[in-house]
């Protein structure tokens, strides 16, 4: 599959154009939070949503800027990858309980 990037997206389309995958993160004064992911269902169970948040991540970190998350599934991903913890701009925006 092959993944398009903009300034705060990142996403996949079909052949007939559709957008079948995304992921979001605006950037304000530094921080870029995962707000919304996104796999249509035909997709799901492929990996692809982690997939979507871990070139969000690295796209985010490249930039130098910190991260948040306040999608479901993207704070659930930083709690599966406690080696990001740093990264984040505090336990509360990713929601990570030690």
């Amino acid at each position: 599959m092959d993944y398009i990037t903009e300034s705060d997206l990142i996403y996949a389309k079909d052949n007939e154009g559709r957008v079948i995958a995304e992921v979001t993160f605006p950037t304000k004064d530094g921080v870029s939070v995962i707000d919304h992911t996104f796999v249509d269902n035909s997709l799901r169970g492929q990996g692809i949503a982690g997939k979507l948040v871990q070139l969000a991540v690295d796209k985010i970190l490249s930039e130098g800027n910190k991260i948040g998350a306040t999608c479901s599934y993207a704070v659930a991903w930083f709690k599966r990858h406690p080696e990001y913890s740093t990264v984040c701009i505090g336990p509360v925006a990713c929601k990570i309980n030690r």
